[in-house]
């Protein structure tokens, strides 16, 4: 599952719905699978031949195809092509998605990640979270199937990044295999081998403060 939001809109690809302003957006099943096809790849650019593939594999059609698509989905989004705050083109490449509101920790640590595998929860620290078999890592995933050092989660500034470090069965997120740094959102889905582990991204909330006058000490939510 992905969730995204920015501006007044919000993507989710579990319910297939782009809601903008609270109401359902229209947009074309190809259009969707274009957002979601930027979504997943942000930050990264788009080739024009990648989103061929994925979204007509074997098909041939017109670049024509493409720009219209681009431009329904803009105006799904309320975006402009002269001044795109998320459908960015890039000259004679494709597009990327250069907008929204992944989970990214602040100066407070007031975002914290986790991973649930099973019924357990594996905290992600600042810095570097390796991932594998071997008992020293920070994660550590008992399965034979996942290599001993197999990939790392390296949460700073701007949220969770989650690398392969060149593992035997690599490392995939929401069923892609990871081949470059990703940035992680909440909901993802990692899969080392047989394990696969959701991400879960937590924004907390200030200490309640105590009232003047009362010496009892408010909750901390979050």
């Amino acid at each position: 599952m992905m969730r995204l939001t920015a501006g007044d809109w919000v993507f989710d690809s579990d319910t297939r719905q782009l809601i903008r302003a609270g109401a359902p957006a229209p947009l074309s099943p190809k259009a969707f699978a274009l957002l979601e096809l930027l979504i997943r790849e942000r930050p990264k650019a788009v080739s024009r031949e990648a989103i061929h593939r994925e979204l007509w594999p074997g098909t041939f059609v017109t670049p024509a195809n493409l720009a219209n698509l681009v431009t329904e989905l803009r105006a799904a989004l309320g975006d402009d092509a002269r001044e795109p705050r998320f459908v960015r083109t890039v000259r004679r490449f494709g597009y990327a998605f250069s907008g929204g509101e992944a989970p990214t920790t602040d100066p407070q640590g007031r975002v914290s990640f986790r991973l649930l595998w099973g019924a357990r929860e594996l905290p992600l620290g600042a810095g570097e979270n390796l991932i594998g078999r071997d008992p020293g890592c920070g994660v550590w995933i008992d399965d034979t199937e996942v290599s001993r050092r197999h990939a790392r989660i390296l949460v700073d500034s701007r949220g969770a990044q989650l690398e392969d470090l060149g593992s035997k069965n690599g490392t995939h997120c929401n069923d892609h295999r990871v081949e470059s740094p990703r940035l992680l959102a909440d909901g993802d889905r990692i899969t080392l081998g047989s394990a696969t582990l959701v991400v879960r991204a937590a924004r907390h909330a200030e200490s309640t403060k105590t009232a003047p006058g009362d010496g009892r000490r408010g909750p901390v939510v979050g």
